[in-house]
């Protein structure tokens, strides 16, 4: 186990909104890494899509009908070009290549590893908790647009409740068993199930609030929901 990995899966929602790059956060969140960099930690991050996708699923299902797989490959080239802007602003602490298949093992001697959409049926947050494992983190960071889990989705159900702590029989049940393209739930069932399995811990939080990520980081009390 490596004390000092920190695995993030970056919600794509965080970096491109809907109302495109949001540099500002970009920048704050650079400079949150790079500090804790000063401190000797390393840190994977594996990035979403966010409305770069949405963009182009839309357009194409305006066209006509669409196969999940040609959904989830717009997607999954939307995550890369994410990555690789990340990996730019990384430039001199990450590794010079964008890692795309969480299978294979990778030799790093940089601070940073920037991952990416792997292949159709496997989500960004699959691809972290790949990861994560191979190189001994047993905590997965999942940043995204909710700054906690509910039982149910709250935009739809008013007495949705949220959940700060549940083990993962519990949020499984939730979540079910099958992940589809844009599908909207707090954390990839396939990934659940892997991180189950490998008794790994998933934190979810509030992407943009960096002052809650610091506290993460730091072992302070934060706002979120630990799964595990």
């Amino acid at each position: 186990m490596d004390n000092k990995l920190i695995v993030i899966s970056l919600g794509g929602s965080i970096l491109v909104p809907n109302g495109g790059i949001d540099a500002d956060f970009l920048k704050d969140f650079s400079k949150l890494i790079r500090a804790r960099i000063k401190l000797g930690e390393r840190f994977i991050i594996v990035v979403g899509g966010g409305s770069t996708a949405r963009s182009y699923q839309q357009a194409a299902r305006a066209v006509g009908k669409l196969a999940d797989e040609d959904v989830d490959w717009l997607g999954i080239h939307a995550t890369r070009l994410n990555a690789h802007l990340l990996r730019s602003v990384f430039r001199e602490e990450a590794l010079h290549r964008v890692i795309k298949n969480p299978t294979l093992h990778v030799n790093w001697n940089k601070s940073v590893l920037i991952g990416a959409g792997w292949k159709p049926g496997w989500s960004t947050d699959y691809v972290a908790i790949r990861m994560g494992h191979k190189y001994g983190a047993k905590r997965v960071i999942n940043l995204s647009n909710i700054a906690v889990a509910y039982d149910k989705d709250p935009n739809k159900h008013t007495d949705a409740k949220p959940i700060y702590k549940a083990d993962w029989k519990t949020f499984r049940h939730l979540v079910g068993n099958k992940w589809s393209p844009g599908m909207n739930v707090p954390f990839d069932p396939i990934a659940s199930r892997l991180a189950d399995k490998w008794g790994m811990e998933v934190v979810i939080a509030q992407g943009n609030d960096l002052k809650n990520l610091k506290n993460i980081f730091e072992g302070k009390k934060f706002v979120g929901t630990v799964i595990g």
